[in-house]
Parts: structure tokens; C-alpha cells; sequence
């Protein structure tokens, strides 16, 4: 049944039943009834213990399944929510888990089946639940002991086995880890059915939902929905989702941001609304299908249900509309390393260089190793918390020291962490050099973690060992290059242990994005010759890396490499620095690395920096020797000419606050920035001129990757408290200003935590006369809209400053349109741009939506939009964006073509088709084909549409609002169609050849019977990223063969229609036609199917069945104009010359191309060709098929208006 499950995902949405608590409550069930004869005597109170209805009142369970069957349900949940060891152990049943959950599964199997056998097209499926347990793995129940836990890894591991063996023995086709809130118990979970899996030798099909605690929309572990999605993304799911907690309507905003990221299909679930005071639901099934027919509209789903308060109507409402949407495309694999603390961490190019946190390591930190053996783990834990404060984006935590008990260690400190939301919210990189002490720190570990690390070191088994377990528990790991023969320390041995260890892992389905490679950054200037040129081999090795292993990361320990120069920091600062910048550029994606011990790259003097690239790079024989003399002459100076600290001081006002924000020095800042108000004699003046120009420079460093995060963090600390030193001096130039002018709502948005700029412009604008309600950072694209709502907001104010801040500003805009709200938007931050604003946000909203360039400006914005001639500025503000958007469209259209003599040279090299001979050249006609051969294959899923019935054939048949109408309109159509095959009604008529051809360039030249060539002159398709094919290349230069149709089965088909019209029945004149629109595709199939069996012959066996013909299961195309791969309709003249089609058959070809009757199908058929669309054609192109042909261009251009074609150069 597996199979057939992922086959009816592809095609259409398919429905989950609704709550089973929900119905169990309306049985009414007593103790007595839960015990059964079985455990009548049992010792513990039973009621209440759903699971095991399942074996003592199978009746109901049943019918509670045929209920939810019977509303539509493609898929029912098995009564096994609470079925594990873990959860029964309330009630002592945890010994009966396994036939439990044998039980429950066999009951749902047996009425999904029974409901398959009566309609096998609508086949019915069993999703094993499995529920999150009673226990938190990854959350201390002891207020007073954060690192205690009440469940182990290891025990839920073993319980969700046993729950999943019996669920998969009794029948289910899928398991469905569900009500997730603790992601660390999930984990466990997929770890069980995984290890189930690879003892039963077959896959185990798995889907995962989560649910939200609360309004935050993070789960009661505190993950986020990115992070949990992050964090169980290693499983090869069939779909992730979220259910329980929230309403439809509340989940939504959640929903949209799982289908950003996520690469499974999509469930949701959601509860009947929010729950009542009286803890029930009221949402009706009416209401509930509106909010879940949302995410069908939007495209965020491919399986919907319901949970509690949910019953058998609010499925048959969904079962009603389903049909109507299609399911949520799977995206492709975008391969992003991306790791998972309480909130994800993309490794990605934009984010220059990850900073992995080192002092949190026993073997680095003589501080933390102290602390560590003194079991003083709050100390400990505050070393953690100032990494991450100081900018680290992930925490490595090594534990080896032989004072200490590593595993026991690593747990505690692990536990602990996660116990801290500001530390925890980063991934954790669990560093050991033993085998137990990773696994220790993997099994209490809810986010996606780094394992540092695994090698070769031990031989190819047990590596690849280490890996699958690594994978098993949802982590990446970093690969040392040692391999049997121990350290790879040159290029050469680096790249050749890289290259095996990457196959041996991608072969064995280990992801390459979650392969991160360390080439061993060791020590160099040591006087030792052979170590000159360990940086360069780890810079080189690191760029053969990223170019030939897709995906895969490259990391290492930055501060061995000045291990030489210990006690010299300015050198080692300076190696450090210029080293991350090259090796940055060569492809290295993070590293660890201590950031007090970094420089500013381009603020190192230059004579230091030219001595220290020679090391790095390698660059002359003398190198170290002259960094040596170099570093012992700055320890001199600086021990008998010690440089003032704050020397730095003395320069100008604008040269200590730009030192200031580059070096991230707060001390001062404070002063220079009121020094700066008395001088410019405004607090604005200051922002502008002196702070921003400063941030903007850390940003280009930043941008240039001479800067790092780290160090920008410290920078924007300053940044902060010299606003917060101006704000009173911004807000005493309001005194006495009415806030009558307007509310203004502000936010930084979803996924952001920047909020200067905002807080800058929410000062300006109340000192401005508007009230100022400031959401803060990280807001929901719906919280902003309904507190604007609710508050009677006249504008909203969004901030932004990364990237991605960009598509959430627009999803707050889809929000306010959805409402058909038109509040004005204003639009600011880094990143932000009047373009952007004009070509991605405002075409989402018929509100207004402005840009504004900086904070002083949105005053001036509001005044006019808000003032008497607001509607006149609306109306100028769109028609400039309309201008940038057509300016920016061309420009876009232009930059997404390749000129056409590249797209032809792109296929030169191509291999050149092989010829396939036909059996039988020449012409056939087919004066009167029978109805009957065509019949078989009618596509009827195209019928359904044109009578306002929208889905998927058969499916559609037993929908359970469009069933009926469905039935009765195919029911006429077969009853017409029997009368058009019986009474012979209309006539099939066809005309096909065989002829020799040959390709010229983007021509193909097809010889007649008499000799004479015939020009079919082909478009190329010139997109940029796509294949650049022509159907020209499909046929050889020379000694190649091509098919012509020509088919129709509208002839009779005009009197047909007047005669039912006549009789004043219209219904079955549209019927008639409909039908031979049908046969007109059905016969083409049919000839098609007869040319490559006996004209061609290249079709031999078992031929295709219908339906494998009506999905393009067979070797050759057929090709008709009019469509993608040759828009152009005119070549149906050369067509119709080859075949005589005027002189054979009833078929005339129009002035206009168009063959009568109208329906008709006209084309070329190939032996090999694969599907494309020509697409969007440039001028060049267009002025050589015009040529080609020998027409005028303008008749062209309406010949193939799907090319849209325009000029490349204006």
C-alpha cells in the first residue's frame, strides 16, 4: 500500500481523519467498559486510557474509523496515541504496549480495507499514531535541578520500538509521530522506527507533526518552527506538519513558514478553533473548512485534518473542497547545511563565516577545565553564555580530560545549556574523541548538533558505522583528514582523503551538505621546513574542496595555526585575521575561533601583513624566519615603548567614533556622541553623519568578509548606546508636540532581532506628533496585522535589516490584502530599497506601500499620505513603482536570456542523433477510424472542467459534494459516446508519414516522396539555466527520419451539434463537442500508438497499456504546433503538404492557420525528443526565423505570441 500512498499524493490533497478523543467522549464510556472482561480486575483505574479500547471495545473503535471513512477520510489514525511503555505506565499497562498497538493498527486496517474493496480508485490508508509520551526529554520537571530529566533517550528509544512493531505488524502503512512537544522525544522516535527499519529491511514510510505551545509559535521546548523542522529533516519523511494547540486560522501563520523551508510534503491538523472557557471547541465544520481551505488555496499542503473537537463533519466539509486545490509541489533539494539550536543557524555564503565558540572546552580553557572538575557547572555555564553574547553562532563543548567523567560531563553540561534560552537558542558542536561521550551529548541534544568528530583513522566499517548512527540521531559531523596512515598534512593527502572519505559517506546516504571537512589548520613558522606549508595546503585543499564535493562545509581550529608566536598576541591576531580572510575566500565556511584573538583584516599594518602572508601563502623561503625578526621587534617596542591604550582619543570627533564602532570600544561612546550633539546642534545630525556612515563601513568590511560577526555584534553595542545617549535630546526637541498627528504601529519583522533603525524612527516619529505602538523584534507577519487592526493603526512602520526580512515584509502586505485591509505601509531598513519595494511588496497589496530611505524621511511620508492630499501622493507613489517594476521586467527578462548564437554554440557539443530506420517510410490515411479503438484512450481528466467540476479523474467520481453531478455527467457522456461509436456519428479521419529528414542548424529540412525538401524552421530556446533545446536537435545532420499528423475527429460533428440544437437540446450540443475534443487527443494517441509498432517499428513487446500511453510512458513524442516545444501554427502548411491532409481527408487548413473542423491536431512526431517550451525568444532570434520562414516579422510575432518577444538591447 506504500506505493499507492505516494502515488495518491502526487495527484491530489489527501485527507486525515479528525479527533478520536472527540468521539471516544460521545460513547460515554465507564470504568467498566474500559476494563472488559480481560482486565476487570486490574489494580488501577483504566478510564481514561483510550488506547486500550482497542482490545477491549473494538466494536467502537471500528466504528469510529468507518464514521471518518465514510465523511472521506484517505487516511485514519490508529487508536495508539498513548500506546508506549512510557505513557501506559500510568495505569501499569506498560507491558501490553506492543499488543496495544498490534491491536489498534489491526482494527483501522480492517475498515480502511473494507471501504478499498468498495471503490479500489479511492484506495483507504492506516497511519500508526504514535504520541509524544507523558515524559520531556530535553526540560527539567525538578525547578530546582535543571539538568535532571524524568525520561532517558534510551527509554523512549525502546518504548516507541515496541509501539512502532506492533503498529506495523497489525497493518499500518505509515507512522505518524504526532502532538510533538519536545523535539528531543521526536527524535527518539524516528531513531526507534529507523533502527525498526533496518531490522525489517524495508523503509518504513514516517510522518512527523509538531504543535506550538503558545503564542510565541515555538514549541513548549522553546524550538522555533525552522529549528524543529532543522532538527528532524534528516529522517526521509513523507510529510512534516503541525497539529493540535492552535485553530486552522491561528496555525496559518506557521503553516507558511514550514513550507518556506520545508523539502517533505506538508500536514496540518488543527484543532476546531481555540478552546472555550469551558474547554470545548466552537468552531463549526463550516468555519473549520474555510480557515484549512485557505491552506489549500495558498499551496501549503498536502495532507489536512483535523484534531480535537474535530468529528466526522468537519472532514466531510474538507472532503467537499479538496478536490478543488492541488496538492503542495515538493520542492527540490536546496542541499543548505543547516543546523539547530532553539532557533536554526543556514550555513549558507550570504552569512560570510560561522564562528564556532571555543572556550567551552576542556582541553582549550584551563579556566572551564577547572571549573568542570569542581563541579562548579553555574560558573561553567556563564563561560557558554559570553561566547554567545560575544557573537558565537555555535558552542563547541569538549569533555575530555582524564580528571573527568566525559559522558557524565557532557550530559550534565548539555542539559544545563538547554535549561538557558539565550545560550541554547545556538546549535551545539559536541566535541570528543570518544565514541560514548558523542553519543552521551547526542542523546540529550533536541537541535540539530555538530558531532566534532569522525575520521578514517579506524578503517572504512567503522567510520561508516559512526556516521549512520551520527545520522540516525539528526546530526552533521566534521570530518578530520586522517585516514589508516594517519594525519593528512599536504595538499596532495588532504584532497585524496577528502575525495574517499566524501564518496564513502554520500554512497552510504549520509547528506554532503552535512559533511563538514576539517583539513587540519596546524602550526606554521615553526623552523621546521616541512611545516611552511601546512596554511596554504589547508587553503588549497579547502578550495579543491568546494569545487569538487557539492555541499559540503569546510571548518578548523584557527588558533593552532600561531601556535609558534604564543605570548606575541599582535602577530597571532594578525595570522589569525589574515589567514580567516584567504582561507574565507577560498571557500572555508566556519571555524573555531577565539574572537578576541581576531583583527579587523584591513586595519593590520602593512608591513605585518605582508611578513604574515608570506607565511600563510608561502610565498618566500625566509618567510618565517623574517616573521620571527618581525614579532620579536614588536615585543621589544612594545615592552620599552608601551603604547597609551586610548591613544586613539586624540583624533577628531568623526576618528574616534568611527575607531569606536570598528573596534567595538563602548567606554567612550556615550560622550562623543553628546560632543557630537553640541557640535552639529542636533541629536539627528549625529545619527547621521557620524553614526550610520560608521555602521555602514562595518558593514562593507563585514560584506568583504574582512570583518566577522563577532566583531560586528560588539560594533552594533556601541551603536545602541549612543542612540540611547542622543534619545532624550531627540525627544526634548518634541516637548510640547501633540501625538494627534496619527497611530503608528512599528515592527521589526519575523526572523529578525535588529531593531536600532527602529528604535531611531519610532523616537523621531512621536517627537513628530503620531503614537507610537512598537511590537518590537521578530513579529509574526499576523500579530502585526491584527494589532493594527485592533488598535486602529493609521499606518504600519516595518524594519528590517537582513535579507530574508524582505519576503516577510511582503507577507505582512499578502496578510492585510487577504483582509482587504488598505492601511498604508511604510517599508525601511539595510536592506531595503525603493526597487524592491515597487517589484516584490506593493504588487501583493492595493494599499499603498512607500519606502523610505532613512528615519527622518517617515515623517515627511506620513505627513503627505495622511494630509488632505493623501490620495494624490498614493496615486504618484504607484505610478512611480509601476515605472520601476516595467523598467526593472525588461531589464530582468533581458539579464534571463543568453544570446542565441551561445545557446546554439551551448548545443554544439551535444551528441548528435542517432537515426532510427523505419520499417514502413511513406504515407497512410485513415479515411474512417472506429470509435471504439480510440475510445480507450480519452484523458477524461480534462472533461470534468469543462462543466465546472474541477479534479482529478476518477477520483472526482466519488467526491463527496461533486460525486453526484460527476456521475450523472459521465454517466451522458458514455451514453453519447456509445451513440457516436454505434451510430457512427463522427468521423475519424488521420493522415500520417514517415519521410527522411535532416537537421541544419535550427532546421529541419524533410524530403517529399518527389524529392523536393521541405524547410520546418525550429525556435531555440535561449533561458538562461535551462537546456537551450530546439525539436532541431532532435534529428541527425543528415540520414535521420521524421513523423507528420495530421488527425481530426470533428467531421460530422457541425450537423451533429445543429440537429441536437434544433430539438432545443443544448446540453448535449456541448456535450458533443466536448467528446470530440476527447477523441481528437484519443485518436492521436491510437495513430501515434500504430506508427511506432508497425510504420516505424521501433515500439516492440508488450505494448503500453492505455493509461500508460495517456501519461507518456512510452519511447518517442508527438509534437503538435500550437504548443511549447514549437509554438509556431504556420508550419501546419508544410505538414499538410507532405501528407496531402486537404486531398485525403475532410481536413482544410485556414488562412489564419487553423485547421477546420476545429478540432483537429496537427504536429510532427519524433522517434526520440524529450518535452520543453521554447519559452521567450530575443529580437536576434526573432529577425532569423522571420528570415527563415520568409515572412514579415510582425506576422510573426502574432504567429508565436507565447514568445513574447522584445529586444535584448532596448
Amino acid at each position: 500500500m506504500a506505493n499507492k500512498l505516494y502515488e495518491a499524493l502526487e495527484s491530489r490533497i489527501l485527507l486525515l481523519d479528525g479527533g478520536f478523543g472527540t468521539m471516544v467522549q460521545q460513547y460515554g464510556f465507564t470504568e467498566e467498559d474500559y476494563r472488559g472482561e480481560r482486565f476487570r480486575d486490574w489494580n488501577v483505574l483504566l478510564k481514561g486510557c483510550n488506547d486500550l479500547l482497542a482490545v477491549t471495545r473494538p466494536g467502537a473503535v471500528r466504528e469510529i474509523h468507518v464514521k471518518y471513512l465514510q465523511a472521506g477520510a484517505d487516511i485514519i489514525e490508529t487508536d495508539s496515541f498513548n500506546a508506549n511503555a512510557v505513557s501506559l505506565a500510568d495505569y501499569g499497562l506498560e507491558a501490553y504496549a506492543y499488543e496495544i498497538s498490534r491491536a489498534a493498527a489491526g482494527v483501522a486496517r480492517s475498515a480502511a480495507d473494507e471501504f478499498t474493496a468498495r471503490n479500489p480508485l479511492k484506495p483507504r490508508f492506516v497511519a500508526g499514531s504514535m504520541g509524544p509520551t507523558n515524559r520531556t526529554a530535553s526540560m527539567s520537571a525538578d525547578v530546582g535541578n535543571p539538568a535532571a530529566r524524568e525520561v532517558t533517550f534510551t527509554q523512549l528509544a525502546e518504548a516507541y520500538t515496541e509501539q512502532a512493531r506492533g503498529l506495523v505488524d497489525g497493518g499500518a502503512d505509515v507512522l505518524l509521530v504526532e502532538t510533538v512537544f519536545d523535539t528531543l522525544n521526536a527524535k527518539a522516535a524516528l531513531y526507534a522506527i529507523d533502527t525498526l527499519a533496518a531490522q525489517l529491511g524495508r523503509a518504513i514510510p514516517v510522518m512527523i507533526s509538531g504543535t506550538l505551545a503558545d503564542a510565541s509559535g515555538r514549541t513548549l521546548s522553546g524550538q522555533t518552527v525552522e529549528a524543529f523542522y532543522a532538527s528532524v529533516s534528516h529522517a526521509r519523511l513523507l510529510s512534516v506538519g503541525f497539529n493540535c494547540a492552535y485553530g486552522a486560522r491561528q496555525l496559518m501563520p506557521y503553516l507558511e513558514r514550514l513550507a518556506a523551508v520545508a523539502e517533505f510534503r506538508i500536514s496540518a491538523h488543527p484543532n476546531a478553533g481555540l478552546p472555550n472557557v469551558m474547554g470545548g471547541y466552537d468552531e463549526t465544520p463550516e468555519m473549520f473548512a474555510r480557515d484549512v481551505g485557505e491552506y489549500m488555496r495558498r499551496g501549503l499542503v498536502n495532507i489536512v485534518g483535523g484534531c480535537c473537537g474535530t468529528t466526522p463533519a468537519h472532514i466531510f466539509e474538507l472532503a467537499k473542497i479538496a478536490g478543488n486545490y492541488a496538492p503542495r509541489p515538493v520542492p527540490a533539494p536546496k542541499h543548505v547545511t543547516t543546523l539547530s539550536g532553539l532557533e536554526p543557524l543556514r550555513i549558507v555564503p550570504e552569512a560570510n563565516f560561522v564562528n564556532v565558540g571555543e572556550r567551552t572546552n576542556v582541553a582549550g580553557s584551563a579556566k572551564f577545565a577547572r571549573l568542570i572538575r569542581e563541579g562548579n557547572y553555574e560558573e561553567a555555564l556563564s563561560v557558554a553564555r559570553a561566547q554567545v553574547d560575544a557573537g558565537a553562532q555555535i558552542v563547541d563543548v569538549c569533555m575530555d580530560d582524564g580528571l573527568i567523567d566525559g559522558a557524565e560531563a557532557m550530559r550534565t553540561f548539555l542539559n544545563l545549556m538547554a535549561s538557558e534560552p539565550e545560550i541554547a537558542r545556538v546549535p551545539a558542536m559536541i566535541d570528543s574523541s570518544k565514541w560514548e561521550v558523542l553519543v552521551a551529548g547526542l542523546q540529550v541534544t533536541q537541535g540539530k548538533a555538530v558531532v566534532n568528530s569522525i575520521s578514517l583513522k579506524e578503517g572504512e566499517a567503522e567510520f561508516l558505522r559512526r556516521a549512520q548512527e551520527i545520522h540516525r540521531y539528526g546530526a552533521a559531523a566534521v570530518v578530520m583528514l586522517f585516514d589508516e596512515r594517519g594525519q593528512a598534512d599536504t595538499y596532495e593527502r588532504k584532497t585524496e582523503v577528502a575525495s574517499r572519505a566524501y564518496k564513502l559517506l554520500t554512497d552510504a546516504g549520509f547528506p554532503a551538505e552535512d559533511i563538514i571537512f576539517d583539513p587540519n589548520v596546524l602550526a606554521v613558522a615553526t623552523g621546521i621546513p616541512e611545516h611552511d606549508s601546512y596554511a596554504k595546503a589547508f587553503i588549497d585543499a579547502t578550495r579543491w574542496i568546494k569545487h569538487n564535493l557539492p555541499h559540503a562545509k569546510v571548518s578548523g581550529g584557527v588558533s593552532n595555526l600561531s601556535f609558534a608566536f604564543r605570548g606575541n598576541n599582535a602577530v597571532r591576531e594578525a595570522m589569525h585575521s589574515a589567514f580567516l580572510y584567504h582561507a574565507i575566500r577560498a571557500g572555508m565556511d566556519m571555524g573555531i575561533v577565539n574572537p578576541q584573538m581576531v583583527r579587523v583584516y584591513s586595519e593590520i599594518e602593512p608591513e605585518l601583513l605582508e611578513r604574515v602572508e608570506d607565511v600563510i601563502l608561502c610565498r618566500r623561503p625566509d618567510a618565517a624566519e623574517r616573521l620571527t625578526e618581525y614579532a620579536q621587534q614588536v615585543r621589544t617596542v612594545a615592552q620599552t615603548q608601551p603604547q597609551a591604550p586610548d591613544a586613539w582619543r586624540a583624533g577628531t570627533l568623526g576618528e574616534r567614533i568611527g575607531h569606536a564602532m570598528l573596534k567595538g570600544v563602548a567606554d567612550f561612546i556615550e560622550q562623543d556622541a553628546l560632543e557630537g550633539y553640541e557640535t552639529l546642534g542636533s541629536p539627528m545630525a549625529v545619527i547621521d553623519t557620524l553614526l550610520m556612515p560608521a555602521m555602514e563601513h562595518v558593514g562593507t568590511l563585514f560584506g568583504e568578509g574582512k570583518m566577522f560577526l563577532p566583531q560586528v555584534v560588539k560594533t552594533a553595542r556601541v551603536m545602541k548606546r549612543a542612540v540611547a545617549a542622543l534619545t532624550p535630546y531627540i525627544e526634548q526637541g518634541a516637548a510640547g508636540v501633540s501625538n494627534r498627528a496619527g497611530k503608528v504601529l512599528i515592527a521589526t519583522v519575523k526572523g529578525d532581532v535588529h531593531d536600532i533603525g527602529k528604535n531611531i524612527v519610532a523616537v523621531v516619529m512621536a517627537c513628530n506628533g503620531y503614537e507610537i505602538k512598537d511590537l518590537g523584534v521578530m513579529v509574526e507577519s499576523q500579530r502585526i496585522v491584527d494589532e493594527a487592526v485592533a488598535w486602529g493603526a493609521d499606518c504600519i512602520c516595518l524594519s528590517g535589516l537582513i535579507t530574508p526580512s524582505l519576503d516577510e515584509m511582503a507577507h505582512v502586505c499578502e496578510e492585510l490584502e487577504r483582509r482587504a485591509l488598505r492601511i498604508p505601509v511604510i517599508i525601511g531598513g539595510a536592506t531595503t530599497s525603493d526597487l524592491h519595494t515597487a517589484v516584490k511588496i506593493a504588487p501583493v497589496y492595493a494599499g499603498v506601500v512607500v519606502h523610505s530611505p532613512n528615519a527622518s524621511r517617515n515623517s515627511q511620508i506620513l505627513a503627505q499620505l495622511l494630509g488632505s492630499d493623501g490620495a494624490l501622493y498614493a496615486d504618484k507613489v504607484r505610478t512611480g513603482q509601476q515605472a520601476m517594476r516595467s523598467e526593472y521586467e525588461h531589464a530582468e527578462r533581458t539579464r534571463n536570456l543568453i544570446p542565441i548564437a551561445e545557446a546554439r554554440k551551448a548545443r554544439k557539443g551535444a551528441t548528435p542523433h542517432r537515426p532510427v530506420v523505419p520499417a514502413h517510410p511513406g504515407r497512410m490515411v485513415f479515411p474512417d477510424f472506429d470509435v471504439a479503438d480510440a475510445e480507450p484512450y480519452i484523458d477524461w481528466n480534462f472533461f470534468f472542467p469543462a462543466w465546472g467540476l474541477k479534479g482529478r479523474y476518477p477520483e472526482i467520481l466519488d467526491h463527496p459534494e461533486k460525486g453526484e453531478e460527476a456521475r450523472k455527467v459521465f454517466a451522458d457522456a458514455q451514453a453519447l459516446l456509445a451513440r457516436i461509436r454505434d451510430e457512427r456519428l463522427l468521423t475519424l479521419q488521420a493522415a500520417v508519414g514517415i519521410f527522411p529528414a535532416r537537421s541544419e542548424g535550427d532546421d529541419i529540412w524533410i524530403t517529399d516522396p518527389k524529392g523536393r525538401e521541405h524547410r520546418l524552421a525550429m525556435l531555440r530556446n535561449q533561458t538562461r539555466g535551462q537546456d537551450n533545446l530546439s525539436l532541431a536537435d532532435f534529428i541527425a545532420p543528415k540520414g535521420d527520419w521524421i513523423g507528420c499528423f495530421a488527425v481530426t475527429a470533428g467531421i460530422g460533428l457541425k450537423e451533429l451539434c445543429e440537429k441536437f440544437r434544433a430539438a432545443g437540446d443544448d446540453y448535449n450540443a456541448i456535450m458533443a463537442k466536448l467528446l470530440a475534443d476527447r477523441l481528437t487527443e484519443a485518436f492521436a494517441e491510437a495513430v501515434h500508438s500504430f506508427v511506432r509498432r508497425q510504420m516505424w517499428g521501433y515500439e516492440t513487446g508488450e505494448a503500453p497499456t492505455p493509461r500508460q500511453v495517456i501519461r507518456g510512458e512510452y519511447r518517442g513524442r508527438r509534437m503538435a504546433f500550437g504548443y511549447p516545444a514549437s509554438p509556431d501554427h504556420s508550419l501546419k502548411r508544410e505538414v499538410f503538404d507532405l501528407l496531402a491532409a486537404e486531398l485525403t481527408t475532410g481536413m482544410k487548413l485556414t488562412e489564419n492557420y487553423m485547421v477546420d473542423p476545429g478540432e483537429a491536431l496537427c504536429g510532427l512526431l519524433l522517434a526520440d525528443a524529450d518535452y520543453f517550451s521554447v519559452g521567450t525568444v530575443d529580437t536576434e532570434q526573432l529577425l532569423d526565423y522571420a528570415r527563415r520562414l520568409g515572412l514579415d516579422v510582425e506576422l510573426v510575432k502574432k504567429l508565436i505570441p507565447l514568445a513574447q518577444a522584445y529586444s535584448r538591447f532596448g
